[in-house]
C-alpha cells in the first residue's frame, strides 16, 4: 500500500496505482535496455509490441493517477514520485507532487509515440532505405502529431499547475525549453516526411517543395532557439542539441535549394545571380549538416553513423550537382558566414501542421 501523509488511501486505489506504475517502470526499463543494445533479430521483431504495451500501460495508469490531482483532493503532495533522468546531470529526480508525475507520464507518452513513428520508417534491409510506402509515411506523420499533442498539452495545461519554486527543481528533461524543442522536432520531422513524399510525386511542383522546405526551417528554427540556451553539456543532452543543429542545417539546405531553383526560372540577370547565391548557401548548409551529423554520432554515448538515405540522400546529390552546374562566383574567396549573408531571404510561409488536440482522460471510477 502507498502511505499518503496522515492516512492510507483506500486499498483498491492504492494497489491499482502501485501496480500500474510498477508495470510502466518495468516496461520502460526493458525498452531502454533494448534501445542501447545491438539490435538482435528478436528485439527487432518484438520492439513494436513492447512500445505498444508501454503506451497502453501509460494510458491505463493516467486515469488512476489523476485522482490525486482532482479538485478538492488533499493527496496532491502526499506521494513522492521518482524518475531517472536522461539529459540532466542529476541521475534521478524525486518530487512529492502528483502534477510532476502527470507531466512525466505525458512526456513519456510522447517519447513512445516518437519511437513508434521512427520505427515505422526504419528500413527492413540496408537496400531499401528509401522504399517506405506512402501509407507508412502518412501513419508516421499522424503518430508524430499525436506525440506533439501530448507535449503541447503538458506545456499549456500541466506545467502551469506546478508552483514556480517547484518548476525550478524539475530535471532538464522536463524543462519548458526541452518540451518546446521536442514538440517542434515532431512537427519538423513530419514536414520532412511530407517533403519526401512530394519529391516522389511527379505532380508536385517546385513551389510546393519550396513551401514545405521553408515550413520545415521554421519548425527546426524554433526547436533550435528553445534548446540552444539550455545547459546541456554532456551525454544525451549534448547529443540532443547537436541533433537539432544537424536537422536545422539540413532544413535550410533544402529550403535554399528549392528557392534557388525557382529564382533560376526568372529571366533577369539579377534572378540568376540570386539563384546562384541561394544554391551556394544550400551547399554550405549541406557541409555544416555533415559536420553536425558526425559530431552527433561521435559524442558519447557514441552511435553508429548510417549511410545517408531518404529525402536527404536525394537532396545532397542534387544540391552538389546543381550548385556546381549553375557556377560558383568566386566561391573560394567567401567564408561560410559571407555566403550566408549574401544569400537571398527565404520566403516567409505560415506553417500548416499543428499538434493534435489532447485532453486528459476522466478519473478512474474507483476514485468515486
Amino acid at each position: 500500500r502507498l502511505n499518503f501523509g496522515g492516512g492510507v488511501l483506500k486499498l483498491c486505489c492504492s494497489e491499482k496505482l502501485y501496480n500500474l506504475r510498477t508495470r510502466v517502470v518495468v516496461l520502460a526499463s526493458q525498452e531502454a535496455q533494448t534501445a542501447v543494445k545491438p539490435k538482435r533479430k528478436a528485439a527487432t521483431q518484438h520492439g513494436g509490441s513492447m512500445l505498444s504495451d508501454l503506451q497502453q500501460s501509460l494510458e491505463d495508469y493516467l486515469p488512476v493517477l489523476l485522482g490525486l490531482v482532482k479538485e478538492g483532493s488533499k493527496l496532491q503532495n502526499s506521494v513522492k514520485f521518482v524518475w531517472v533522468n536522461q539529459e540532466d546531470d542529476t541521475e534521478e529526480t524525486a518530487i512529492s507532487n502528483a502534477w510532476y508525475e502527470v507531466l512525466s507520464v505525458l512526456h513519456l507518452m510522447a517519447m513512445v509515440s516518437f519511437s513508434q513513428a521512427n520505427s515505422s520508417l526504419l528500413p527492413k534491409t540496408s537496400s531499401d532505405c528509401y522504399q517506405q510506402t506512402d501509407e507508412s509515411k502518412r501513419t508516421s506523420v499522424d503518430v508524430f502529431l499525436k506525440g506533439a499533442g501530448y507535449l503541447d498539452y503538458a506545456l499549456n495545461h500541466v506545467l502551469p499547475q506546478l508552483p514556480a519554486e517547484l518548476r525550478k527543481d524539475l530535471p532538464i528533461d522536463l524543462a519548458e525549453g526541452v518540451l518546446q524543442a521536442l514538440c517542434q522536432q515532431a512537427l519538423g520531422q513530419s514536414v520532412d516526411i511530407q517533403l519526401g513524399m512530394a519529391i516522389d510525386c511527379t505532380k508536385a511542383t517546385l513551389a510546393v517543395k519550396r513551401r514545405l522546405a521553408c515550413e520545415m526551417v521554421k519548425y527546426w528554427h524554433q526547436a533550435h532557439d528553445n534548446i540552444v540556451k539550455l545547459p546541456l553539456t554532456s551525454g544525451w543532452g549534448e547529443k540532443h542539441q547537436l541533433y537539432v543543429k544537424w536537422k536545422y542545417d539540413e532544413a535550410q539546405a533544402a529550403a535554399y535549394y528549392y528557392h534557388g531553383l525557382i529564382l533560376d526560372e526568372g529571366n533577369t540577370e539579377k534572378s540568376h545571380l540570386m539563384a546562384v547565391s541561394a544554391l551556394r548557401a544550400a551547399e554550405e548548409f549541406l557541409k555544416e549538416r555533415k559536420k553536425e551529423c558526425e559530431a552527433f554520432h561521435t559524442t558519447p554515448p557514441i552511435s553508429k553513423n548510417p549511410p545517408i538515405c531518404g529525402t536527404m540522400k536525394y537532396l545532397s546529390e542534387k544540391i552538389t550537382k546543381d550548385a556546381s552546374s549553375k557556377g560558383r562566383i568566386n566561391q573560394d574567396l567567401y567564408s561560410h558566414e559571407r555566403i550566408i549573408e549574401t544569400a537571398p531571404v527565404l520566403p516567409d510561409f505560415s506553417v500548416a501542421l499543428k499538434p493534435d488536440e489532447y485532453q486528459l482522460p476522466p478519473n478512474d471510477p474507483l476514485w468515486n
